[in-house]
């Protein structure tokens, strides 16, 4: 009976790849043409948000701008989840995001912060409602430390994968 530990060891790995399944799960969007123009997009502004602090902020107000268009805008915390810049919902300024969950109970902003704090940069997935829709729709979004007048934090955008 040969085929009794072949099965016994094909059940195993069965096993073995369900349980590291989270090895498997994606940490980056597919790659696209969005991908890379928010990657690029951020890594410009974090390079000017280290050189000018606070004072690029007002660059990313402008609304048609290479930083403000369309569904592409920028939004910048410090590290302790303070909203230091968001010109698509100015009245998250000078909130604190901390704690705060999506509809999967995965505490994104959260895990921006982290993100910039332990790798530099990096994309974070979470479940958000698009402009104008209150059912939520995967989002994605890159973040990458920077220094804001000497203080840490981070810049990041994101897009609506579909």
């Amino acid at each position: 009976m040969k085929t009794k530990p072949f099965l016994i060891g094909l059940l195993l790995l069965v096993g073995l790849l369900g349980a590291a399944s989270p090895i498997f799960a994606q940490s980056s969007p597919p790659p696209s043409e969005k991908t890379k123009l928010v990657e690029a997009l951020v890594n410009k502004a974090a390079t000017l948000i280290d050189s000018k602090g606070k004072a690029a902020f007002s660059e990313f107000r402008v609304k048609g701008s290479e930083w403000f268009h369309d569904d592409t805008y920028l939004f910048v915390y410090d590290m302790e989840s303070n909203v230091l810049l968001n010109p698509a919902f100015p009245a998250r300024e000078g909130t604190k995001v901390t704690g705060q969950k999506d509809v999967d109970g995965k505490l994104f902003h959260d895990a921006m912060i982290w993100t910039a704090q332990t790798k530099g940069s990096g994309w974070v997935d979470y479940m958000f409602p698009k402009p104008g829709q209150t059912q939520p729709s995967r989002k994605w979004t890159y973040v990458k430390e920077a220094k804001i007048d000497e203080v840490p934090g981070l810049v990041g955008s994101g897009f609506y994968f579909e």
